[in-house]
C-alpha cells in the first residue's frame, strides 16, 4: 500500500508499505529520519516518540497505515533549520545528553510538557516523562534540562541570574 502524510511540514510518500509495518520502521529506514530510536518495540522505553496529530505517540506500536493523511513531528522536526529548538539546546547545555538512545523520546515528551504547561513544578516533570527510560543517568540532568528549557521558554530569569538581587 502506499501512505500519504506530512513529516515535520513536509507531504511525504512511501510505497509498498505492508500491513503490520510500524510508523517507526517507514521513518527511519523508508523516509531516512534516523532521530527516533528502536530500543524495546513495546511501547515501553518511549525513545521512539513522536507526534502524531501533535499528540505524542509510540512510533513502534503505530502502524504505518494509520500515519495516512496525518500529520507527524518527529525530534528532527523540532529544531529550526539554523538552531536547535530550546528544549533541544537545554539538553545539550544541562549536559543530558549521554549515549543518546533515549534523548529523541525524552527531547518530545519534554517539548511536549513545555507546551501545554509552560511552568512544570518538579512532580509534573517526572510524571511526563516517567514513559521514558534511560539507562545512562540518574535523570538528574534531564530534570535540569526540562527546568532550563522551562525557564528559558516562559521568560523567567534562571534562579541563579537573580541569586542576590533585591
Amino acid at each position: 500500500m502506499r501512505i500519504t502524510t506530512t513529516v515535520n511540514g513536509e507531504r511525504r510518500e512511501v510505497d509498498d508499505v505492508w500491513e503490520g509495518e510500524s510508523l517507526l520502521y517507514v521513518l527511519r529506514e523508508r523516509l531516512g529520519l534516523p532521530g527516533s530510536k528502536n530500543a524495546c518495540e513495546q511501547g515501553e522505553c518511549g525513545s521512539c516518540t513522536v507526534y502524531l496529530d501533535g499528540l505524542p505517540v509510540c512510533a513502534c506500536l503505530v502502524a504505518a497505515g494509520q500515519a495516512e493523511s496525518r500529520e507527524l513531528v518527529t525530534v528532527e522536526g523540532l529544531a529550526g533549520p539554523d538552531e536547535l529548538h530550546p528544549v533541544q539546546q537545554a539538553f545539550v547545555e544541562a549536559g543530558a545528553v549521554q549515549c543518546g538512545f533515549c534523548t529523541p523520546g525524552l527531547l518530545v515528551a519534554a517539548h511536549d510538557l513545555i507546551a501545554r504547561n509552560p511552568r512544570p513544578s518538579d512532580p509534573e516533570i517526572r510524571e511526563a516523562l516517567a514513559g521514558n527510560l534511560c539507562r545512562c543517568t540518574g535523570y538528574e540532568k534531564i530534570l535540569d534540562a526540562v527546568r532550563l528549557a522551562a525557564e528559558r521558554q516562559s521568560g523567567d530569569a534562571p534562579a541563579a541570574a537573580t541569586a542576590g538581587q533585591p
